[in-house]
């Protein structure tokens, strides 16, 4: 959502306001820094060991003031997290009308990845402006019989990468201590639905695989929840190749995976991310919301099987055609134009410009 506020902060006729819930107070305020970014409201809800209950009450509830207070004529939104299906649910009992961005990403299993696909289903229910990434999430919607305006407009995380990619330093001390000279392997694993018996048996697969190829260097910056840095300090701690250091910024992710040999993640946005800079992705998940990077092949859906993460992994480190395959395979997710599109179609939307945006279409 940071490029989008700068973008929406350009425009003349329109009047941005930025509210966060700080549901992690440390990994939104590196993204702020980043982009240089201001909150104008800032609900500050984190508590220790919160629950999904206890996150929805209180964005739902200082989302309330919040609206009250702006009189917004329109809420935007971002993904499928709590704070996402919270802040439309306030907008809708305030009868704001949602922009959901980032919409239209569909599973079709209610439970995985929970609660995220709950989260942008009842979201695409509530919103009127729907930006889908792709072609493809643009059908889902329409599938669906939402009701507003479905636009098609690349996604927003590749616009940010024009923002953080460069080649400046890392910025993390534990970083700046790596010697990443050789072929790095960036990783990250935190998903809710991989708590418990999947998230061990990925962190003995990449045990496994870094035993097996003792020239590569694993980077993972560990996941803030007590549950994630348990299971991998208990797996993985001890491996001279495998580096467990704490979350980084967007700016020192990003670089990591530029300066990285492949990802290996269960992330939604890094699926999108790791292949505009040309580098293979296993997906450490049983399914994806974003068939369409399946399909181009810029990434491998690994699953959570030990057996059948080791075989992608090694496939990629000792295979230069695999590998190549991968790396060479067109993203389909966007060209940094995500953000221009959005605010083109909602100044459209309130009557400030006579044509709608451009729909993005891979190259």
């Amino acid at each position: 959502m940071a490029p989008l506020a700068l973008e929406l902060g350009k425009r003349e006729n329109i009047e941005s306001l930025i509210c966060v819930t700080a549901q992690h107070r440390e990994m939104l305020d590196s993204v702020m820094r980043c982009f240089g970014l201001r909150a104008d409201f800032d609900l500050n809800i984190m508590g220790k060991n919160q629950t999904l209950t206890d996150v929805t009450v209180k964005a739902l509830k200082g989302l309330e003031g919040c609206f009250a207070e702006a009189k917004p004529d329109l809420v935007l939104v971002h993904g499928d997290t709590s704070t996402t299906f919270s802040a439309a649910l306030a907008a809708f009992y305030a009868k704001i009308p949602v922009g959901h961005v980032e919409a239209g990403l569909r599973t079709y299993d209610r439970y995985s990845p929970f609660p995220e696909e709950m989260n942008r289903c009842l979201v695409g229910r509530l919103a009127t402006l729907h930006f889908a990434p792709t072609s493809k999430n643009a059908e889902n919607l329409r599938a669906e019989a939402v009701t507003g305006d479905i636009f098609v407009t690349g996604n927003t995380v590749i616009d940010a990468m024009k923002y953080t990619i460069g080649d400046g330093e890392f910025t993390s001390p534990e970083l700046r201590a790596l010697d990443l000279s050789g072929r790095v392997v960036a990783m990250t694993c935190h998903r809710r639905e991989n708590y418990g018996e999947p998230m061990e048996n990925i962190f003995s697969a990449v045990r496994e695989i870094a035993e097996a190829r003792p020239d590569i260097e694993v980077v993972y910056p560990v996941h803030m929840s007590p549950v994630v840095r348990s299971a991998a300090h208990g797996i993985l701690d001890g491996q001279r190749n495998i580096h467990l250091i704490e979350p980084l910024d967007a700016m020192d992710m990003h670089r990591l995976m530029s300066r990285s040999f492949m990802v290996m993640t269960d992330s939604g946005g890094i699926q999108e991310e790791a292949p505009s800079l040309g580098k293979p992705v296993l997906v450490l998940r049983r399914e994806t919301e974003r068939p369409e990077a399946v399909a181009a092949g810029t990434v491998k859906l690994s699953g959570v099987d030990r057996a059948d993460i080791v075989r992608d992994a090694l496939e990629l480190l000792d295979s230069e055609s695999a590998y190549e395959r991968m790396a060479r395979a067109v993203n389909p997710y966007g060209d940094g134009e995500a953000c221009r599109r959005i605010a083109d179609a909602i100044e459209f939307n309130a009557g400030l410009r006579a044509t709608p945006p451009d729909n993005f279409s891979p190259r």
